[in-house]
């Protein structure tokens, strides 16, 4: 009897063993984050539109956790880098959109290489926006497989190969696929969508994935097929949302036909999310993914925005809240609204304690992980309402005091005014009596502003004394790893808000490596003088006299460059004028 006891117990404790080895085998769950691009908080039928059609992210609204107090920054690229690496955007090297400020510094750790390092497949499909040359394109931050455009946007000029395209961008495109030139047929969200099944679908069953997929719509150009458009070529979207009591944004007749456009590309989202989503299902990995939806800032149009105040741009509500949704079927309740404030630098703690990797431990990380609230093992936690959440935007760097704005718990100040401004130049909300920021309270509770305006300062200079931020982010030119290099136009610095200009002072800030070069300058229109191509740095310059007119392109051949960390200013000299040009290929040859 003792020996079948003790047998009975040695299978109990057998099989334990074994129960107890699966389960810390379990497969690690596969992440999804998607954003869309200027996509405002009030462009959902879940956040009371009644004109925009969303059913597929209506009803993952309704299975999903929602953040109802969400923000990110007022612009996408610091959106961005904040989203990749649990740091404010300042941290990293971020400031701006373009003119050479939208590039991530490579020692940057984001959220691609954190899940790569822990056996993760990575990919980005769409939007990058953090720098278009080595080292800091996607490939060279953690992602396995990458389609993208380049720059800020397709049609703009630093993305050179959709830019002549013009009205027809979004179709058809030129895309950047593991950093090489490739031709699609379709529409742009169709494409990366599809792309990004392919990627899912590629996935070996064993090894958990991290997918990227990151829409450029419904930013500008807002171009979009025809059978969506359809849709909405009739509606008023001004009208319906009398009976709401929140204030509503004056409606011009091109912001109307601007938000038809917009909400037909919504529509076209909509429909690609449901793709995915029926991928998932199909392929029976959906329990096991944590799906996530939001978008990057508010609206860059006047429409419906829910009542707040402001649009893209703005450190007003309206330009930095936005909606954030988080299903994952295997570890978290579903249908279930969470009103922590809570913000863009917190996604990448949360993920890696949901996925149970670690996080970069040499670093600052401005962000904390929220997953206990998902769990439901808190309600809230106070860390989240003391800690000061900054938000700016203006070109370059923050500008004292302009456009700046510090929320903590339910009060934020927010200042449109001069570097030497007093406390009772600002404006002060508190946003939970006053959602919409009408009321100041600065005069009734000048304290609190002064206690605000002081973390804003000390805030403030420790971010723009960042080393990433001192430091101009350099690429490199004369590498194996991109051969030939194209300096495009998003990245020039110089005068500011440089665009599609051509009298205008322009460089960029590179590392060359000595060696012999072919240069080819493109530029906006042809030139029809003759004159001299130039290319100075800091210590020679490559000058040469062009005769044959008209051209729009120049190719200097085999030209010794020497080892160089600085400035490039590459332009056309002709009749006086300096014509800077569209964008300059660097192909060693030797």
């Amino acid at each position: 009897m003792k020996a079948f006891f003790f047998i009975f117990t040695f299978i109990l404790c057998f099989q334990s063993i074994e129960v107890d080895a699966y389960q810390a085998k379990e497969q690690p769950p596969n992440v999804i984050l998607i954003i869309t691009d200027d996509q405002g908080y009030g462009d959902f039928g879940f956040t009371g539109n009644p004109h925009v059609q969303t059913p597929q992210l209506d009803q993952l609204a309704e299975e999903s956790i929602r953040l109802n107090n969400f923000y990110v920054s007022p612009v996408c690229a610091p959106t961005r880098s904040s989203l990749m690496t649990g740091r404010y955007s300042l941290r990293t090297g971020v400031r701006d959109t373009y003119n050479g400020g939208a590039t991530m510094a490579t020692e940057e750790i984001t959220l691609a290489e954190m899940l790569k390092d822990a056996g993760y497949a990575t990919g980005i499909f769409g939007k990058w926006h953090l720098g278009d040359n080595y080292p800091f394109r996607p490939g060279d931050q953690g992602f396995d497989e990458s389609l993208i455009h380049l720059s800020g946007g397709m049609g703009q000029p630093g993305d050179f190969t959709t830019y002549f395209k013009m009205d027809r961008s979004y179709f058809d495109p030129t895309l950047w696929y593991n950093g090489k030139q490739k031709s699609f047929l379709g529409y742009c969200s169709d494409i990366f969508t599809d792309e990004a099944i392919h990627f899912v679908e590629k996935q070996s069953k064993d090894q958990s994935f991290f997918l990227y997929l990151s829409f450029n719509a419904p930013h500008t150009p807002l171009q979009v097929p025809d059978k969506y458009y359809e849709k909405y070529k009739n509606i008023d979207p001004s009208l319906g949302f009398e009976s709401q009591g929140m204030p509503f944004p004056k409606m011009s007749e091109k912001d109307k036909e601007d938000a038809r456009k917009v909400y037909a590309m919504v529509s076209n989202i909509d429909d690609n999310i449901g793709k995915l989503i029926n991928k998932l299902d199909e392929l029976g990995i959906a329990d096991n993914t944590i799906f996530v939806f939001m978008t990057d800032n508010g609206p860059q149009q006047s429409r419906y925005v829910a009542g707040l105040r402001g649009k893209k741009g703005s450190v007003y509500r309206g330009g930095v809240k936005v909606p954030f949704l988080i299903k994952y079927p295997k570890g978290l309740a579903t249908n279930k609204a969470v009103n922590t404030t809570l913000a863009h630098i917190d996604v990448m703690p949360t993920l890696a304690e949901l996925c149970q990797v670690k996080l970069p431990e040499d670093r600052e990380i401005d962000g904390k992980s929220f997953a206990r609230i998902l769990k439901g093992e808190v309600k809230s936690e106070t860390v989240f309402e003391e800690r000061p959440l900054f938000f700016y935007w203006t070109r370059k760097l923050p500008e004292l005091y302009d456009n700046v704005a510090i929320q903590q718990g339910p009060y934020k100040l927010v200042g449109n005014t001069s570097f030497n401004a007093s406390p009772k130049d600002f404006e002060l909300f508190h946003l939970e009596k006053d959602p919409y920021e009408l009321e100041n309270l600065v005069e009734q509770q000048p304290e609190k502003a002064k206690e605000l305006k002081e973390s804003m300062d000390l805030l403030v200079n420790e971010l723009t004394t960042s080393p990433n931020l001192k430091e101009e982010q350099r690429p490199i030119i004369g590498t194996s790893h991109e051969n030939p290099l194209v300096l495009n136009r998003n990245d020039a610095s110089g005068q500011r808000d440089i665009w599609t200009q051509q009298e205008v002072y322009g460089y960029w800030n590179v590392q060359i490596l000595e060696g012999n070069y072919n240069i080819r300058y493109k530029f906006i229109e042809p030139l029809e003088k003759v004159g001299k191509v130039m290319l100075e740095t800091n210590t020679q310059i490559i000058q040469s006299h062009i005769s044959d007119m008209p051209t729009d392109t120049i190719e200097l051949k085999n030209v010794s460059l020497k080892a160089y960390i600085g400035s490039v200013t590459p332009h056309f000299m002709s009749g006086g004028k300096s014509i800077f040009p569209l964008w300059v290929e660097f192909e060693r040859i030797d």
